[in-house]
């Protein structure tokens, strides 16, 4: 199989090749050929890698914040873990209550915006629900995919009236303590790659052609759910 910039650098491959590196960490361990606690104080980088996949594109700004938090946690928690800083991360913690209630000042005085969006030439889909809900559809005769993120939140997506020019569009979503939802024309055969942890994928769509163009759903679920129904 082909491997593309893309799959290098989804959260899918990076997560799993997370978990192949500790289990060959506590192997060696058990084998005393390498003492694991001498690394395993590095586990902070998952979370930069995090940040660094939410800064790639396609990405929005609600991505982009989220990946500059991922990557400050990750790196802070890495000089803690290391003696270089006294200040633990946890004392930052009222910060995000500012980040909600900055949120909630900027949601109520900008109302519409981030609710909807409907655009028969927009051929990506993005969105961020963080602690809201997002509504996004799409009516594009070239869709090509995009990136779906909901963290306690939720994003509903309409792609009933988009049609796929070429033979597969991909969609990346994640969502933790949060759900997607995905509304999808019969005609497209869809693929679902997500992997789950401690969630679940719930895939209702059928295809009225078996030989029809394909929408891959890939990326990762914690303890939230994706939804693709017709």
């Amino acid at each position: 199989m082909p491997f593309s910039f893309r799959t290098l650098c989804s959260r899918r491959f990076i997560f799993g090749l997370l978990v192949v590196a500790v289990g060959v960490l506590f192997t060696l361990d058990n084998l005393n050929l390498v003492h694991a606690e001498h690394y395993i104080r590095f586990w902070p980088a998952a979370l930069i890698l995090l940040g660094v996949v939410h800064l790639l594109p396609p990405s929005d700004a609600g991505r982009r914040v989220w990946g500059v938090i991922w990557m400050f946690a990750g790196a802070w928690l890495i000089l803690e873990n290391l003696d270089i800083v006294d200040v633990s991360l946890w004392a930052f913690w009222p910060l995000l209550l500012v980040l909600i209630g900055a949120t909630m000042i900027w949601r109520a005085m900008a109302p519409r915006a981030g609710r909807s969006s409907t655009s028969a030439t927009d051929a990506t889909v993005n969105a961020t629900a963080v602690m809201s809900g997002v509504v996004r559809a799409s009516a594009s005769p070239d869709f090509r995919g995009g990136a779906l993120t909901a963290v306690m939140g939720g994003c509903e997506v309409d792609l009933r009236q988009a049609t796929i020019a070429g033979s597969e569009a991909v969609i990346d979503v994640f969502a933790m303590w949060g759900g997607i939802e995905l509304r999808v024309p019969e005609r497209w055969v869809v693929v679902n790659e997500v992997l789950p942890i401690l969630g679940g994928v719930d895939q209702k769509a059928r295809a009225s052609n078996p030989d029809g163009p394909r929408l891959i759903v890939r990326g990762t679920v914690v303890m939230g759910g994706v939804d693709i129904s017709n």
